[in-house]
């Protein structure tokens, strides 16, 4: 049997899985031949996008990055010592599962307490044991919890109530042994995206998968972390967007599509006036209604020129 196809280890509010193979159609050329030598993706998020390229492209340097400390955290776990994270991850997973859901339940939110408890007394700048328990932690939850939700308040605590799954996988070892094969080459950053400008030239490949602009004021759910990305932040990335086109690097950057509920909301169109702007068809995952989980149209954003026959 081969090697597995490595996938997110995480469910994520805005991944990227179900559009896959519409945003690749708009990759560039350059993707394909060579040409583009590192990868960079400064939203990391669950890592749809990154996993796919470098298990397809002959990209040799790769660089993730996302504000979220404690995404980073657990990237970083599993690029350094997935073998004991597997260990860890085992055992919640032996507890919890015999478990009635009254007992389930109860167990959830004592850990998801803890989780929040100890959060001050982590070091997310330096490798230390405590983080193999704290990735744990954090997987069980995001298996566990309402709709495979990582949300926070604005104090940076977890806040997503119990879902409930009759058998979540919670230990997938050989998912994250595959994710961990992968880490090994990349490049694993905590903080701002403009951090990542450092790395890139014009063999670079950047895609921007920011929080997305809301679409009503009841859709505000970009609450990845404790940072609040507003309207002002949204022009401040299309500024970075502009700088960095003019290093001639390729950029490609997803976003929500104002005109879905609004059609005189040209808001993302002129921060980005100047680039090619595609639509393409996503399906919302995030309401809790499950009627509002419809098809609705994204908004990809690039700097460069693709083949007719992508995009045919």
């Amino acid at each position: 049997m081969g090697a597995a196809k490595a996938k997110p280890f995480l469910k994520w509010a805005g991944g990227k899985r179900q559009l896959l193979r519409q945003i690749e159609r708009y990759f560039p050329t350059t993707l394909k031949n060579g040409v583009i030598e590192r990868y960079v993706e400064p939203f990391v998020g669950s890592g749809a996008v990154f996993l796919h390229v470098v298990q397809n492209y002959p990209v040799k340097e790769f660089f993730i990055a996302d504000i979220n400390l404690e995404l980073i955290l657990a990237y970083r776990t599993v690029q350094r010592d997935v073998q004991n994270l597997m260990i860890e991850l085992a055992r919640l997973e032996e507890r919890y599962l015999p478990l009635t859901e009254t007992k389930r339940k109860e167990f959830y939110y004592r850990l998801r307490a803890a989780y929040n408890a100890e959060r001050r007394q982590i070091d997310y700048a330096v490798y230390e044991a405590s983080w193999i328990r704290r990735t744990a932690q954090l997987i069980f939850l995001n298996r566990t919890c309402y709709n495979g939700l990582f949300r926070v308040n604005s104090r940076g605590e977890f806040n997503v109530p119990f879902g409930r799954y009759a058998n979540p996988t919670i230990c997938d070892r050989r998912n994250l042994l595959a994710v961990s094969h992968i880490l090994q080459h990349a490049t694993v950053h905590g903080g701002h995206y403009t951090d990542c400008a450092a790395v890139i030239d014009d063999r670079t490949l950047v895609y921007f998968d920011p929080p997305y602009r809301p679409l009503s004021a009841t859709a505000n759910f970009t609450a990845y972390s404790a940072h609040e990305f507003d309207d002002r932040s949204q022009l401040e990335l299309a500024e970075f967007f502009k700088q960095l086109d003019g290093r001639g690097a390729y950029l490609l950057l997803s976003n929500s599509d104002p005109r879905s509920v609004d059609p005189e909301d040209d808001f993302l169109e002129v921060a980005y006036r100047s680039f090619p702007i595609e639509r393409v068809q996503a399906r919302r995952r995030i309401n809790s209604r499950a009627s509002k989980r419809g098809p609705i149209s994204e908004l990809l954003i690039r700097n460069y020129a693709v083949a007719q026959a992508q995009t045919d």
